[in-house]
């Protein structure tokens, strides 16, 4: 099995820490996103990677080859963003008929256990119930668990299940020739060539695809989704580096604390994520992620997201602020 990462998106939604960086490396609980998914797909025994790049994508590059690289990757470029459905069919030359593919976007989170699904031996689509299904691909089942139909954002969904961007296809040949259909004859649904489409293009050829119901599904696209996620995955792997220095603190878990970070005089936590070679004295930090290299002082932090390399001092609100950022209330 073959995974193809789409991960070429600008992440508007997630200005100013966007600019300098691609969504699918902000730091999450300690990691990027996308280590999630890569390590994951390791544990369930997928040995080779296609990642859709776009925007910033020699950091997306950069980052695969430098934290595994004994990864059997490829990189195509998406330079024309017209769809996930473009995007896949970019990959057709790392694709043959015979293999089987899971595709999973790299931004989002899912807390599912993929060896489990791909041994399930059949293509899954995984599906969750949301309040609002006309923001997403729309998924109606049959009672079997097959599907019946699926549609990209109804105006009048049939169904309350959304599709949560994690699609394990067995017939790839079927896909691939439903792909090449919509580009060919230019079929778009808002404006796009949407895999959802080729999917029911699929479906209407005879092809059985499951839902797979997803219980822990983000959608990592806003600040405080991500907050959300953040204080959702301390759960599960928070952890202090043995390397970080914490002097006269207090830290209420959950917290992750990467390497040669400088904790002084401060009080740490519920949920919070502090990155690598980070300085903090004299704060109060609770539910916030704070980036690499980043320096705060004397600062009252609460549901705020900093980027890498800033530097704060004397201050009690809440903040967003991207990467590279001085800034100082004291005077």
């Amino acid at each position: 099995m073959k995974a193809i990462i789409p991960v070429a998106g600008a992440g508007t939604r997630l200005r100013p820490f966007t600019y300098s960086q691609p969504k699918a490396l902000i730091p999450i609980a300690g990691k990027p996103m996308l280590s999630y998914i890569i390590e994951e797909l390791q544990e369930a025994e997928v040995e080779e990677f296609i990642f859709i790049v776009g925007y910033l994508g020699d950091k997306i590059i950069d980052f695969v080859n430098s934290t595994y690289p004994q990864l059997k990757s490829h990189f195509v470029h998406q330079i024309q963003r017209d769809g996930l459905a473009q995007a896949v069919s970019l990959c057709r030359q790392y694709i043959s008929p015979s293999d089987e593919i899971v595709i999973v976007l790299g931004d989002s989170i899912i807390d599912v256990d993929f060896k489990e699904i791909i041994q399930l031996n059949k293509s899954v689509l995984g599906v969750k119930k949301v309040d609002d299904p006309s923001k997403f691909g729309v998924a109606e089942v049959n009672p079997d668990g097959t599907i019946k139909s699926l549609v990209e954002k109804p105006l009048i969904p049939k169904s309350n299940l959304a599709l949560v961007g994690l699609y394990i296809i067995k017939e790839t040949a079927v896909l691939m020739q439903c792909i090449n259909d919509l580009i060919e004859n230019n079929k778009k649904t808002n404006s796009e060539f949407q895999l959802t489409d080729a999917l029911m293009c699929m479906i209407q050829k005879g092809v059985e695809l499951h839902s797979y119901k997803v219980e822990n599904w983000f959608d990592v696209g806003q600040g405080d989704i991500l907050l959300q996620t953040n204080a959702q995955l301390l759960k599960k792997f928070a952890r202090v580096d043995a390397t970080a220095k914490v002097e006269n603190t207090i830290i209420v878990e959950p917290v992750s604390i990467a390497a040669n970070c400088t904790i002084v005089d401060s009080i740490i936590g519920p949920n919070v994520t502090i990155g690598e070679n980070a300085i903090i004295q004299k704060s109060i930090i609770r539910d916030t992620i704070i980036g690499n290299y980043t320096t705060l002082v004397e600062m009252t932090l609460n549901n705020s997201v900093i980027g890498s390399d800033a530097s704060m001092k004397g201050l009690s609100q809440r903040l967003n602020i991207g990467d590279n950022t001085e800034i100082d209330f004291s005077k």
